[in-house]
């Protein structure tokens, strides 16, 4: 039997990685966490903020996650989108909210929101605590070579690691789906998004709303007290310059043209813009090679759903390998990794694809299209079986999803 130095390596420790490595560390898994950050570095501002949806909570809380951010996450009781193709008051809308989640234990709802740098700082106090997880930091993937029976992993600074799987979780850019040559395919939208955190003038109710403009949504997705993180999504240059005025600027901006949608805001901390793409990876396994997150997808960040895509990767991957592991199968081989493709793929694209119609069908002003947008608003809202679905959907709360995914009572 060939030499390892670890079972399962996996490159990047953002949300997907670190999540996966707990959660196979925790199924008895040796890991090694391979992560370019400098633990010494100061951490840049991140003005992003996550909507973790029903079934991501449940993941998060299968790993110990959940118990550590709970006191520092906003309940999640509502989404609401409105079309903002007529005016705003009286224009067609649906909001649903936990009441419309049917698979769910008591107390659950349909998500909480937390921002990115306490989430992240969750994840990397809980690894270093992991006794099973080996992590390497700051260390840079710079190549692989598949071989009977295991992978060498070489890094920048020389060294190698032997395993029998490794993971991709190192972003839309991975260095690691690009050496095992897995093409992407995509497209630019030619638009960006405007972030920032603001406090609002009037309660926000744990509600996140979503206002469809021509040019592209206006969001604002609720924190903590009276605090929202905004999303302001427009043609490619106009958030990056928006982000470079002034916090009383930008205010004065906000306040006259979504004022009556969202109230009175004024900027709370960094402002940030991020160019939006759409990437699918042709494939999300190659030989003794799997992809999540990221790596496999970037999509349209419309409700939220790119974190949780890469938790629903995250947990079909961890199924596939404990059901391979308990079967006697190796792990990194193509029987295991192809069940992990099947799993998600379908899903995976499913998903990118409707976030992108979605983006079309409202982010323009052609008259074909209003009929269309108002009859689908209005069947949203005044349809149960449809509430219910769109909830189910937005909150990863279907019955079918892999065990870490499901309410505890479910799993034992």
């Amino acid at each position: 039997m060939a030499h390892l130095d670890t079972e399962i390596a996996i490159v990047g420790a953002g949300p997907a990685g670190a999540s996966l490595a707990l959660a196979l560390a925790g199924a008895g898994f040796a890991i090694t966490l391979i992560d370019a950050r400098d633990p010494a570095a100061k951490a840049r501002p991140d003005t992003r903020n996550f909507a973790v949806v029903t079934g991501s909570w449940r993941l998060l809380t299968a790993i110990g996650i959940a118990e550590r951010i709970a006191g520092e996450t906003q309940p999640l009781h509502g989404l609401e989108a409105v079309d903002g193709g007529t005016h705003w008051f009286g224009a067609p809308s649906v909001l649903f909210g936990d009441e419309d989640l049917i698979h769910r234990e008591e107390g659950e709802t349909l998500g909480h929101m937390i921002e990115a740098t306490i989430l992240q700082a969750a994840l990397d106090e809980a690894v270093e605590a992991e006794t099973r997880i080996k992590k390497l930091a700051p260390a840079r993937f710079s190549g692989a070579k598949a071989e009977p029976g295991r992978i060498t992993i070489e890094l920048e600074d020389g060294g190698a690691i032997t395993a029998r799987l490794l993971v991709g979780a190192d972003g839309m850019n991975s260095p690691v789906r690009n050496a095992a040559g897995i093409t992407v395919e995509g497209r630019d939208y030619g638009k960006s998004v405007f972030a920032a955190n603001v406090t609002l003038s009037q309660p926000h109710d744990g509600i996140a709303r979503q206002l469809f403009t021509p040019e592209g949504p206006f969001a604002t997705l609720p924190l903590r007290g009276d605090r929202a993180n905004l999303a302001w999504y427009m043609k490619r240059g106009a958030p990056e310059a928006l982000a470079k005025l002034s916090p009383e600027e930008v205010e004065a901006e906000l306040n006259h043209r979504f004022a009556e949608f969202a109230g009175e805001m004024k900027i709370d901390g960094p402002m940030g813009s991020y160019p939006l793409i759409l990437q699918i990876a042709e494939h999300m396994v190659a030989d003794r090679v799997a992809l999540v997150g990221d790596a496999a997808r970037r999509i349209n960040p419309l409700a939220g759903q790119g974190l949780n895509q890469g938790f629903r990767d995250v947990a079909a991957l961890h199924e596939v390998l404990v059901n391979s592991d308990r079967a006697g199968l190796d792990v990194g081989a193509a029987q295991s990794l192809s069940l992990y493709e099947t799993a998600r793929r379908f899903d995976a694209n499913t998903a990118s694809l409707a976030l992108d119609a979605i983006d079309r069908l409202f982010s323009n002003d052609r008259m074909m299209t209003k009929p269309v947008r108002t009859l689908g608003l209005l069947a949203a809202s005044a349809l149960s079986p449809m509430r219910h679905r769109l909830a189910a959907l937005a909150s990863a709360s279907s019955p079918d999803l892999p065990p870490l995914m499901q309410p505890q009572s479910a799993t034992g």
